[in-house]
C-alpha cells in the first residue's frame, strides 16, 4: 500500500494530559453557576454561513475541562474555558490521519471555528456557537441518538486504544471489525480477518469475553488489526456505552476499542 493511501491517526495522552495543566476552574468551565454543556457530548444538525467541508457533522464533546472536536476527518482534544458567554480553547492535541476530497478541509474550519473564541449559547439539549463566519446548531448526542443496547446490537470498531494512544488506520478502517453479543452470551462478528467464535458474560459495565477465531490469513496490516482486536478482547474488559458509541477498555493489559453501532 502507498504512503499515500495510508490513513492512521495517533493522539498521545502524554501530550494531551501536559496541556490539561492549562484549567484552572474547579471544573473547567470558567464560570460558576448555571447550565453548561460540560459533561456531554454534541452533534451539528445544522451550519448557518460557512459549510463544514465534507458536509459533517461536527461532534464536540464537553468532559473534566476539556473538549474533543471532530468535524469528520481528525479528532482534537484539549483544554476549554466557557467564560460568560465566550468558549475559549488553548492549543489543541490532534491525530493524523489524512482524509480524502473536502473532508480534507474539516480540521481546518473546525479549528478556525473553536480558536476564534465564538459565542456560545446553551438552551435544553441545543447547543449554538456563532465564530468564524459560522452559526453551528448543535444537539445533545444523547437526545438525537439514546443508548444502544450492549447485547443485540452489531458495533463496528473504529479505533484502536493503547494505554497511551488513539490508533486510527487505513487498514481498520477497510477490515471493519464487528462484534455482536448476543442476549444469550454467544458471540459472532470478525477480528478483521477471521470470525470470532466464543462466548461473553455480562455483569453490569464488565463483560468477561471467551473467543477464539477461524484460521484464514490476509495481508499483514489486516492481520495486525486483528491481532490488536483480540488483545483488547482478551477476558475481562469494561464496557462503556455513550449513544452509538462503545468503548471497551481491557482490564489487565490496558488496550481497548472504539465502536460505533451499524
Amino acid at each position: 500500500m502507498s504512503a499515500t493511501r495510508m490513513w492512521c491517526g495517533v493522539l498521545l495522552a502524554v501530550t494531551l494530559g501536559a496541556a490539561a495543566g492549562c484549567s484552572s476552574s474547579s471544573d473547567g468551565s470558567g464560570q460558576d453557576s448555571g447550565p453548561t454543556p460540560m459533561g456531554k457530548t454534541y452533534m451539528s444538525t445544522k451550519v448557518d454561513g460557512k459549510p463544514i467541508p465534507g458536509g459533517g457533522p461536527l461532534t464536540l464533546t464537553f468532559q473534566d475541562g476539556r473538549i474533543t472536536a471532530n468535524a469528520g476527518c481528525n479528532t482534537a482534544s484539549g483544554p476549554v474555558t466557557l467564560n460568560g458567554d465566550v468558549l475559549k480553547t488553548d492549543e489543541l492535541a490532534t491525530t493524523l490521519m489524512g482524509c480524502p476530497g473536502d473532508l480534507a478541509d474539516a480540521d481546518g474550519w473546525a479549528n478556525g471555528l473553536l480558536r476564534s473564541l465564538p459565542t456560545w449559547k446553551l438552551d435544553g439539549p441545543t447547543l449554538t456557537l456563532k465564530g468564524n463566519g459560522s452559526t453551528v446548531t448543535l444537539q445533545d448526542r444523547k437526545v438525537l441518538h439514546p443508548d444502544k443496547p450492549l447485547t443485540g446490537t452489531t458495533w463496528i470498531v473504529t479505533t484502536l486504544l493503547r494505554p497511551d494512544a488513539e490508533v486510527r488506520s487505513q487498514a481498520l478502517d477497510e477490515a471493519r471489525p464487528a462484534l455482536t453479543i448476543a442476549p444469550d452470551g454467544s458471540v459472532s462478528g470478525g477480528a478483521g480477518c477471521n470470525q470470532l467464535i466464543g462466548t461473553a458474560e455480562v455483569a453490569g459495565n464488565e463483560v468477561t469475553f471467551h473467543l477464539g477465531t477461524t484460521r484464514m490469513m490476509c495481508d499483514e496490516q489486516v492481520m495486525e488489526v486483528e491481532r490488536d482486536v483480540l488483545q483488547a478482547l482478551d477476558g475481562k474488559v469494561t464496557a462503556t456505552v455513550d449513544s452509538d458509541n462503545l468503548t471497551l477498555r481491557n482490564t489487565t493489559n490496558g488496550t481497548g476499542l472504539k465502536l460505533h453501532a451499524e
